[in-house]
């Protein structure tokens, strides 16, 4: 089970929210207005915040930039990870990633289940890095988000929380998780055999 270290210090990130929607403006964008507000509220900055119509590529062109950015760590995008013709957000993210991060959908779809059931077959919610950028896709609703960021993103956007989180692979100056850390295993002169700790 994760828990905070309370010896390791809290690295603030710098995040930016992509809410992708052919209706909203920012006066009406409870789920940008929600992971805006939480980010903030756990220590981390705002770096940029936009709204883009349902299109595949002008959402590339959205999220190509910030990872192109130096100083984005990560990209919370809200909308378009559903089953209609004008859900394509999980198809203009993925040639982006150089890694999908496959446990945040299964651990989103997870958690989601207790609270609607198995509708949660029709998200597809997902995760990956790219130039050292962590993309997440999440559905549009409010409480999507709010499900996603308290279940998942505020604790591995947090450098405390133990055994591991995503802080260090996008902060290098960020203490790495003792699972991360380079091992050296000292090798015997007489017979190059390892020696058993």
């Amino acid at each position: 089970m994760a828990h905070v270290h309370v010896d390791v210090p809290f690295v603030p990130l710098n995040l930016a929210v992509l809410t992708v929607s052919d209706t909203r403006d920012f006066d009406y964008d409870g789920s940008g207005d929600l992971l805006s507000i939480r980010l903030v509220e756990a220590g981390h900055w705002l770096g940029d915040r936009r709204i883009v119509a349902d299109d595949i590529y002008r959402i590339r062109a959205v999220v190509s930039e910030w990872i192109a950015r130096d100083g984005i760590h990560a990209v919370l995008v809200n909308g378009g990870t559903g089953f209609t013709p004008r859900d394509t957000t999980p198809e203009a993210l993925v040639p982006l990633f150089d890694k999908t991060i496959e446990g945040f959908g299964e651990l989103f779809r997870q958690i989601s289940h207790a609270d609607i059931g198995t509708s949660t077959v029709q998200s597809r919610a997902i995760g990956g890095v790219a130039n050292r950028t962590l993309m997440f896709a999440l559905p549009g609703s409010p409480r999507a988000c709010a499900t996603a960021w308290d279940g998942i993103l505020a604790s591995q956007l947090d450098a405390r929380t133990r055994p591991c989180n995503f802080v260090a692979m996008v902060r290098p100056d960020a203490a790495p998780c003792a699972s991360r850390q380079p091992t050296t295993t000292p090798v015997t002169a007489e017979h190059g055999e390892e020696k058993q700790p």
